[in-house]
Parts: structure tokens; C-alpha cells; sequence
């Protein structure tokens, strides 16, 4: 007697898909912190400014220190060329200084998939209401854009990277040994994502910590951010 074998386990329907927009570099602003696309001539002087003297805010990242400000105005010039990467520079409204970059990359619209990288905040910035608010409003446009898929990918030996992600909702989906050779040394890659069905609860958690009211008089938060998109994550990064 024949017996047929049974179906093969296959993925679940995405109904009506279509595959969203690349990023254009439109101008995102928020209560705290407005982002513009990179521009050597606009941005590259003040920024070299933000993080001159602070060499340490180079560690992970596979270019720079910058010895002269007309050094980063040349990097500035070249990445700023390219759509993916794409460079926003990032102002903090709150001091009226631009204070550090990020960008969108490994933009595969096809798939539904972007990553947020290239972050580096120069020392005025780094926990500030603005620096939350900028990872707020990049993760904002692409899940509203229509990505399904919004990653983080840092150094493993990483550990501010690896804590600020869990922090902003990402979830830890392990570590790729070996992955790349940055300024002459091993990289140990760690992933982390937040998916779009996240997406509204993580939302509503941004919305909440941002709010004044989650502030006291001297600007310190009431509510933790990490404790509400604990809720929301998938998994949590074991190392820490």
C-alpha cells in the first residue's frame, strides 16, 4: 500500500505583499532631535567638532579617529555619496548642535529587511532624550514604510552596543564568530532585530518614555525604556 508522505513545513503567507521603498534621506524630527542627510559642506565641520578629542567613540567602527577636521570632511564627502549606506546627521535640539550620524544599510527592500548602523554619537549626545529619540524615528520610517524586518548588528565585544539594543527592543538572534576583519583584529558579530507585529507595542513604549511627563524637573526618566520593550522582545541577550 502507498502512502503519500506528508507536506513539507512551509512559511506562513505574506498576503499582498510589496516590497517598500528604499529610504530617500527625507528629514525626520521629533521633541528632541531633528536628522538630516549628511552633507559635507552642512554638517561634517560641526560634527568633526562633537567628537574631536573623544577618539575613544571610534573603537568599533571600521574608520576613524580623524586627525583634521579636513580628514572627516573627506570621509563625510565619500559616504555621503552612497544610498546605502544612507547618513543621516543627527541635531540634538535640545543643546542646537549637531551631534553624531547614523545610518540605514543593507537595505534589501525585496525582503522586506533594513538595518540600522554606523552609529556614532559624539559625548554631548550619548544618553541623552535625542539619541533614543533618533533610534525612535528611524525605526518609525521604515516599519512605516512597510519593512517587515529592522536589524542591529554590533562588534560582540560590544557591550554598550549589545545593552542598547536590548534597551531600544531589539531581539538578541545570536552571535556570527568570525564575521569580519575590521582595523587588522577578528569581529565577533552580534544580530539583533525587531520585526513589524512589534512594531505597535514597541511603539507605544517610545511614545510613553519620550513623553515630558515620563521626566522629572532635572530631566531624569521615571520610567525605564529597557523594562517596557522588555515586555515586547523576543528574546533577551544572555550576556547580559
Amino acid at each position: 500500500m502507498l502512502t503519500e508522505n506528508p507536506p513539507a513545513p512551509l512559511g506562513s503567507l505574506v498576503p499582498n505583499w510589496t516590497a517598500p521603498a528604499r529610504p530617500s534621506g527625507v528629514p525626520l524630527e521629533g521633541q528632541y532631535v531633528r536628522l538630516e542627510r549628511l552633507n559635507p559642506e552642512r554638517h561634517a565641520a560641526l560634527l568633526f567638532n562633537a567628537y574631536e578629542g573623544h577618539d575613544a567613540v571610534w573603537d568599533y567602527l571600521p574608520y576613524g579617529p580623524f586627525s583634521s577636521s579636513a580628514k572627516y570632511h573627506r570621509w563625510v564627502r565619500d559616504a555621503s555619496a552612497h544610498d546605502d549606506p544612507l547618513f543621516y546627521a543627527i541635531k540634538n535640539l535640545e543643546t542646537g548642535h549637531w551631534e553624531g550620524v547614523a545610518s540605514y544599510l543593507r537595505i534589501a527592500a525585496d525582503a522586506g529587511s533594513i538595518e540600522v548602523g554606523n552609529i556614532n554619537y559624539g559625548p554631548a549626545l550619548q544618553r541623552t532624550r535625542a539619541s533614543t529619540e533618533a533610534m525612535f524615528l528611524m525605526m518609525q520610517w521604515a516599519f512605516e514604510a512597510g519593512y517587515r524586518r529592522y536589524e542591529w548588528k554590533c562588534n560582540a565585544l560590544n557591550a554598550p552596543s549589545r545593552r542598547a539594543a536590548q534597551r531600544l527592543g531589539f531581539s538578541f538572534e545570536g552571535v556570527f564568530r568570525q564575521a569580519l576583519v575590521v582595523k587588522g583584529r577578528n569581529r565577533d558579530t552580534a544580530w539583533f532585530a525587531a520585526i513589524d507585529s512589534e512594531w505597535p507595542a514597541l511603539k507605544e513604549a517610545y511614545a510613553t518614555w519620550l513623553s515630558p511627563a515620563n521626566f522629572d524637573k532635572d530631566g531624569q526618566q521615571i520610567e525605564r525604556l529597557g523594562d517596557m520593550t522588555g515586555l515586547v522582545r523576543d528574546a533577551s541577550d544572555p550576556t547580559l
